[in-house]
């Protein structure tokens, strides 16, 4: 290897010549690899969640944010779900070498694609220990090497986790380099990474908006944006008020740090004076700030329920909390056009009997996911049966949605001739 080369990219350089032998591995041999990896999250548990606790302490005196504590925190149950997870990934079907069509031409030329890995995936994230694990058992599982550069508030727990997954690679006699972690927390590392190309296959940036703007105008490499998640759910007047109810306490209580969460109920005007003093009784006892819209605001007050108003940016913001927009539309176009005008295309809803609204709904919200009668909170990785997901991309180029193996490969078209000459 070239010692002239910057540490990055000898790391590039590295990984590009680990994916050959992880790209050479059966799907036998790579899910044996990823079992490994699970074995060895519960075997020293007990040093992790050191770790993890030592990452807290510091996040804590350091003042992050209550929804980035909440992301960086674990625990024995959150430990078990993502050694879950990666036997769960382990056990599903390789996606690599499989046939995707095939057709005779008349050129004399028999014609099909076959899957194949992208060859070194990078990823910038922040807060996230599963995501850590997630990436590098996807990536594995599809025969890619992973470079990852995770945050600085999680740099002892990715660095245990680290350690686990290279026990696992030298146990299956495997490059270490096949998962790489950039453990330098300098922003110029993250520019130095943009500009990988002649190295990397494709970039993964989950954090906040800033970051993906930054991978979008300064990235040489392929780029999977989206986990930025303002979500909607429209309650429509035919739909069922009890269980509507526990849907959106679902939406935004299960989990109001995920970017899957409900940010905005949209409520018809047909059933508001009905509708939102019982949103109401049942979210605010559970510590839901529900912020009302304009045309939301005469109706709470009528029933003497004073709410915060929404101001200027609200619709725009992910809270990441259980802080929750209320709006009154006067039907389906309006909620359209407030989705339109506010969401992120991640993951919006409709409750309703009425099917025929339903099917307007999926035809016309332009969203990764779209929900009739069910929470937001299902986009998701292994909830969708993928196992884990290294992203959930808003964009509509390559992969949308929880990216899973899939999403981590590409084809390759292969033509098999009887010596073949073009006339």
């Amino acid at each position: 290897m070239d010692t002239n080369l910057s540490p990055l990219r000898r790391m590039g350089a590295a990984a590009r010549k680990a994916s050959l032998a992880v790209g050479a591995l059966s799907g036998r041999e790579k899910s044996s690899l990823l079992f490994s990896m699970a074995d060895g999250l519960e075997a020293r548990a007990e040093a992790l969640l050191a770790a993890n606790a030592e990452d807290m302490a510091a996040a804590s005196a350091g003042g992050l944010t209550e929804s980035l504590r909440d992301r960086l925190f674990l625990d024995a149950g959150r430990l078990e779900s993502i050694a879950a997870d990666t036997r769960a990934i382990a056990a599903l079907p390789d996606p690599v070498g499989e046939i995707l069509d095939g057709r005779a031409l008349d050129n004399g030329l028999f014609l099909f694609r076959r899957r194949v890995p992208l060859g070194v995936v990078a990823a910038i994230y922040e807060a996230r220990p599963n995501v850590t694990v997630d990436i590098a058992s996807l990536c594995l599982k599809t025969g890619n090497a992973a470079i990852l550069r995770g945050g600085r508030e999680t740099a002892r727990t990715n660095a245990a986790l680290l350690e686990i997954v290279h026990s696992a690679l030298a146990r299956h006699a495997l490059p270490l380099t096949a998962v790489q972690a950039v453990s330098d927390p300098g922003r110029a590392l993250v520019t130095e990474l943009l500009h990988l190309d002649e190295y990397v296959d494709m970039l993964i940036p989950r954090g906040g908006e800033a970051l993906q703007r930054l991978c979008r105008r300064e990235s040489r490499i392929p780029v999977i944006t989206g986990g930025i998640g303002v979500c909607h759910i429209f309650v429509e007047a035919s739909a069922r008020q009890e269980e509507s109810l526990a849907v959106l306490e679902n939406a935004k209580i299960q989990k109001p740090s995920a970017c899957n969460a409900v940010e905005t109920i949209l409520v018809q005007r047909a059933i508001a004076p009905e509708f939102l003093p019982k949103l109401y009784r049942r979210l605010a006892p559970l510590g839901v700030v529900l912020h009302a819209g304009a045309a939301a605001r005469p109706l709470f007050a009528a029933c003497s329920i004073p709410l915060p108003p929404v101001e200027e940016g609200d619709y725009d913001k992910e809270w990441l909390s259980l802080d929750c927009n209320v709006e009154v539309v006067e039907d389906l176009e309006s909620a359209l056009e407030h989705i339109r005008s506010h969401g992120t295309g991640h993951s919006d809803a409709i409750l309703t009997e009425d099917m025929e609204q339903a099917d307007i709904f999926i035809r016309r919200v332009d969203s990764a996911a779209v929900y009739v009668n069910a929470s937001t909170r299902f986009t998701d990785g292994g909830q969708f049966g993928l196992g884990a997901e290294v992203a959930v991309s808003t964009q509509k180029l390559h992969a949308r949605g929880p990216v899973g193996l899939e999403g981590l490969t590409t084809w390759r078209w292969i033509a098999t001739g009887r010596y073949a000459t073009r006339g």
